[in-house]
């Protein structure tokens, strides 16, 4: 172990992934974790960073659905730089990780974001793949998506996704709008596969899952709704113990009290930012497929009225979990860490601190959500916002 790079951040109290420890501090070497002890037994003479009184830090949140920030969307800025820009006006608010979202698009759109992620990969540690939100959903359920993008897999899609990447790829589809088996070749290649923008009855949504689709993008919302004798896809999601669900804890998106049932529910709740431009940028409205989205008391929506994203952090939605759902700081935190790095196959090496583990980390004031910091592999904030080498690599 290197001496001179090896140091601690001691708080007020360490959330680990699992304890709640007071008066702790994590011991970082590089760009992994060494260990998480009381801050008394700390060797003499180890560079300490003390963070104000009262300073939690925990894992830092894993956002795996955002469609842009710092006034820059993803589908009109498919490039390492976009990248880039996006993941640095989340890192202030304390994601250290995410999964750049590109809305249904071209083909040469989908082949210019899956280059930019591989592009990305030995230059920004945050990225940890990409989501291809569509195209192949159902226009029924197109929310924002424009229905001129919505269309079948190709075998030529299908090679695509399931070639050697860098990166984790997500899927965002309509069971019923794919042909059989194609969810279970994408699953077997490693893709993970989540229903969204779908009108999926329950037994097609059981059969997805049976052929290996886990997730569910946005639960509740552009799917088919719950009903007492038609359960569609919501009644999968909260029933199985397999399932992991993202939700847009905004308080626009979904409503606190289904909010509740939600993390209450059997499967995996994780809380998805869904951010769009104006996040950590400047402007309060931009152009998504040539419509406008204006930003008015919180909610983005098209003339129509159609909500087109959210404008949400991972901070704000820890803390709107805990407020709105009801759920405890530790498990909304769980909520935007442990599970969706856990949903991605990252479990064993994001969403905790624990020896390994890479120093992904965002230190907050637990009342307001306020972040002070973040460390993405060790890196601290103000070191980190730009492209910086890869190290501790997924």
């Amino acid at each position: 172990m290197s001496r001179s790079q090896t140091h601690a951040v001691a708080a007020g109290h360490v959330f680990d992934g699992a304890v709640l420890q007071p008066g702790a501090a994590v011991v970082v070497d590089g760009a992994q974790i060494v260990s998480v002890v009381p801050r008394s037994q700390l060797p003499a003479g180890m560079s300490i960073r003390e963070l104000p009184d009262g300073t939690w830090i925990a894992p830092g949140f894993v956002d795996l659905q955002v469609n842009g920030g710092a006034d820059v969307l993803f589908n009109d800025e498919p490039t390492a730089a976009g990248i880039a820009a996006i993941a640095a006006a989340h890192r202030k608010f304390g994601t250290t990780s995410l999964l750049p979202t590109l809305i249904s698009d071209t083909p040469a759109k989908m082949k210019a974001a899956l280059e930019a992620v591989d592009a990305s990969a030995d230059l920004q540690p945050s990225v940890l793949g990409l989501h291809l939100e569509g195209p192949f959903i159902s226009p029924l359920k197109a929310g924002i998506h424009d229905p001129r993008f919505i269309r079948e897999p190709t075998p030529d899609d299908e090679s695509v996704l399931c070639r050697p990447r860098k990166g984790k790829l997500l899927l965002t589809l309509a069971p019923e709008a794919v042909p059989p088996g194609f969810i279970r070749r994408l699953a077997h290649a490693g893709v993970r596969v989540s229903l969204g923008h779908s009108m999926a009855t329950y037994a097609q949504t059981k059969a997805a899952m049976a052929d290996g689709l886990t997730g569910f993008t946005h639960l509740f919302n552009a799917m088919r709704p719950l009903a007492s004798r038609d359960p569609g896809p919501i009644a999968a999601a909260l029933e199985s113990t397999d399932a992991w669900y993202g939700l847009i804890a905004d308080g626009v998106h979904v409503d606190p009290a289904i909010l509740r049932l939600a993390v209450r529910g059997a499967g995996h709740a994780m809380l998805v930012t869904d951010a769009m431009p104006p996040v950590g940028g400047r402007r309060s409205s931009f152009v998504l497929h040539g419509q406008e989205i204006r930003v008015e008391r919180g909610r983005a929506t098209n003339a129509e009225g159609t909500l087109g994203g959210a404008i949400l952090t991972m901070a704000d939605a820890v803390r709107n979990c805990v407020e709105l759902a009801e759920a405890a700081l530790t498990d909304a935190l769980k909520f935007a860490s442990l599970h969706p790095a856990k949903f991605m196959g990252l479990g064993d090496r994001l969403g905790r601190l624990a020896p390994g583990y890479r120093a992904d980390i965002v230190a907050f004031e637990p009342a307001s959500l306020n972040v002070l910091e973040t460390w993405v592999a060790g890196a601290p904030s103000d070191r980190s916002a730009g492209l910086v080498a890869r190290a501790g690599g997924i």
